[in-house]
């Protein structure tokens, strides 16, 4: 089976990696947008772009009718769905193969069984595989629920059973507040998946979120691409990753390796996936739930294994086997890689910004990558997830790769919507990361960033960037008035 022309049914940052490699491989991509994405970067990346009309999120990305209209409009052949959205949405994938179209993706068999968190606790109950104390199958009403939290105790978390990345999640410490807490999760969890099913699990404190890459294909392979530690996280969503985590024993990461092989052969998996761990400070894990789709963080199992994720997905759906070495076990990963996302967010409360980009520039150099759905001039909106771009940095030992990350996070200028670029460098400078020896409440424990001066410097290029407009016809040469020093680019001005 060959692939010639793939629509990409996902926008932002995801959209723009995944046609590039497909470009590589000589496929043609197609780009999906909705009104407010008609001027975005993926709209631009792909060799066509095919509109989603008008509407919500729901009208939009995630309408499975619009989409497969789309790809038959376009001519599209098959179908990546990226993260997020309908990624881990079974119905849609077994819509996609039922339009004679190919998934880019696990069969909709497993996703079924993996694909809801409630689902993929059971199965894993089943096969032996320890998971965290949660709230029994089945049980989804409120008053249900409150009963089995006073079973469980407090605190608790509230879960989204479908999709991921923190959304319709949230704490729980006292009884009293969890039936707003579950109204809210289900808000969410409905918003952003198309399914409000939520569940509770009890809030394991002082662990560590590690989660291991797997893959598999359709002669039976099931492999691990090792792991990478995720538990610099706020709102219970991950901001910073990094592979080797610091925190396995060499036995320990066997085991846990051991553990998502099994836990993906269970399913006859298919493709690209992620099993997700809870490491406690005794050493023992615990089965979180799996991803049936590509990471957000893929990019530093990439750079520490010097593969192409998004190109292996693209093989094994059109039917290709695992490479010989990772069947073999011959892959090893090389030196340390830590990702970092860049949300528009204020780095204080974490929520969302929006506006305009007025000045956007990357840091370079050795070992940095970069996996933006933005550039300059984009037009940010809070309609979606306010991620915007993320820093991959690769280097031969964990401290010269924290070095590199804080050198590139201090060069990324960010002007125009407000970031969260003073969360991650606060990060890269707490002892703690640094040390290695860091758990998932990280984030809340930093000085609060509102309390930290801002230095003259920012002042000076803020400054700069508001007179910037003027700037470029008198710098370019353009006549002014002669004696009028007003009409000059230099910025200075009489009134206003």
């Amino acid at each position: 089976m060959t692939i010639r022309r793939l629509l990409i049914a996902n926008r932002g940052e995801i959209a723009v990696r995944v046609a590039r490699t497909a470009r590589e491989m000589g496929i043609e991509t197609i780009a999906v947008f909705a009104e407010a994405d008609s001027d975005s970067l993926p709209v631009r990346e792909a060799d066509r772009a095919m509109p989603l009309g008008p509407g919500t999120v729901s009208e939009t990305y995630l309408s499975a009718p619009r989409l497969l209209a789309a790809a038959r409009e376009s001519g599209a052949d098959a179908v990546h769905p990226g993260y997020g959205f309908l990624s881990e949405n079974a119905a849609f994938a077994r819509a996609v193969g039922g339009a004679g179209l190919t998934w880019v993706g696990p069969p909709p068999e497993a996703m079924e069984k993996m694909g809801t968190k409630l689902g993929a606790r059971a199965l894993m109950e089943k096969a032996g595989v320890p998971v965290v104390p949660g709230s029994r199958a089945g049980v989804g009403d409120d008053p249900g629920l409150e009963t089995e939290a006073r079973r469980l105790g407090f605190p608790l978390l509230v879960k989204a059973s479908a999709g991921g990345g923190g959304k319709g999640m949230s704490r729980v410490d006292r009884a009293e507040d969890l039936p707003a807490a579950l109204a809210e999760g289900r808000r969410l969890a409905a918003a952003a998946f198309g399914d409000g099913t939520v569940y509770l699990e009890r809030l394991l404190e002082g662990c560590r979120h590690i989660e291991f890459q797997v893959f598999g294909d359709s002669r039976g392979n099931v492999v691990h691409l090792f792991e990478r530690e995720c538990s610099v996280q706020r709102r219970h969503q991950k901001i910073v990753e990094e592979t080797p985590s610091p925190a396995l024993t060499p036995a320990l990461q066997e085991a846990m390796g051991r553990a998502a092989v099994a836990a993906a052969k269970a399913v006859g998996y298919v493709g690209a996936g992620t099993v997700e761990f809870l490491v406690a400070p005794d050493g023992r894990f615990y089965f979180l739930e799996m991803n049936t789709r590509l990471q957000v963080e893929h990019g530093i199992t990439e750079a520490t294994l010097g593969c192409d994720l998004v190109r292996a997905q693209l093989d094994i759906a059109a039917g290709a086997s695992l490479p010989e070495s990772w069947v073999r076990g011959e892959t090893a990963p090389r030196g340390h890689a830590i990702e970092l996302r860049l949300y528009a967010e204020d780095p204080v409360h974490f929520l969302p910004r929006s506006g305009r980009l007025l000045a956007y520039r990357e840091p370079a150099g050795p070992g940095i990558r970069i996996d933006a759905g933005v550039e300059e001039g984009s037009r940010v909106g809070v309609e979606y997830d306010p991620l915007l771009a993320k820093l991959i940095v690769h280097a031969e030992t964990r401290e010269a790769a924290i070095a590199r990350a804080r050198r590139a996070v201090a060069e990324w200028v960010v002007l125009g919507v407000e970031t969260n670029l003073p969360t991650l460098a606060a990060v890269l400078e707490a002892a703690e990361f640094r040390s290695g020896d860091y758990t998932t409440d990280l984030v809340g424990r930093l000085a609060p960033i509102a309390d930290r001066d801002v230095p003259d410097a920012a002042w000076i290029a803020a400054a700069f960037a508001a007179s910037a407009p003027a700037l470029p016809a008198a710098v370019a040469g353009a006549p002014a008035s002669a004696g009028e020093p007003w009409d000059s680019g230099s910025g200075w001005r009489v009134g206003p």
